[in-house]
């Protein structure tokens, strides 16, 4: 820590980068019977998490505008990942929710992710286990998205 408020040296941005991005890349490889984009299976989850949900609801769920939305759960649908179901307060709208295969789908690949790293966790000695199991509240700090800064006033 810098020590001044001002967030990691650059040199530990720089490690703790190359470290998610190559976890998350061989946590990928374990389900690699899955064919889902990182987009598809974030939609994925996102509507078994908080579903059933119009498709503008998930698109500003998933910071993404409408029609990228539509290309992304297209395929979702096609594969019956996703089931579209009229909405019964808006015949114009339609609800998203994951099917039992979808939700099969994601029980499946959280589990081969997570074995992956339960495998990798065992070459870690006791106090290193308990070590980066105390970071975890920091590293989900990380995910919180702040708010955008503030012009400073006139």
């Amino acid at each position: 820590m810098t020590g001044d408020g001002s967030g990691l040296p650059a040199d530990a941005v720089v490690r703790l980068r190359l470290v998610i991005g190559r976890l998350n890349r061989q946590m990928v490889r374990a389900s690699g019977e899955q064919d889902l984009t990182a987009a598809q299976l974030s939609a994925l989850a996102r509507t078994e998490q908080h579903g059933p949900l119009r498709l503008g609801e998930l698109a500003a769920r998933e910071g993404v505008a409408v029609p990228s939305m539509v290309r992304t759960v297209t395929p979702l649908v096609a594969a019956g990942l996703i089931a579209r179901t009229p909405d019964p307060l808006d015949g114009r709208s339609a609800l998203l929710a994951p099917t039992p295969h979808g939700r099969d789908t994601l029980d499946r690949i959280r589990r081969e992710r997570s074995a992956l790293l339960a495998r990798r966790s065992t070459r870690l000695t006791p106090d290193q286990c308990r070590q980066l199991e105390e970071a975890l509240p920091l590293l989900e700090l990380l995910l919180d998205e702040p708010d955008p800064p503030r012009p400073p006033a006139a």
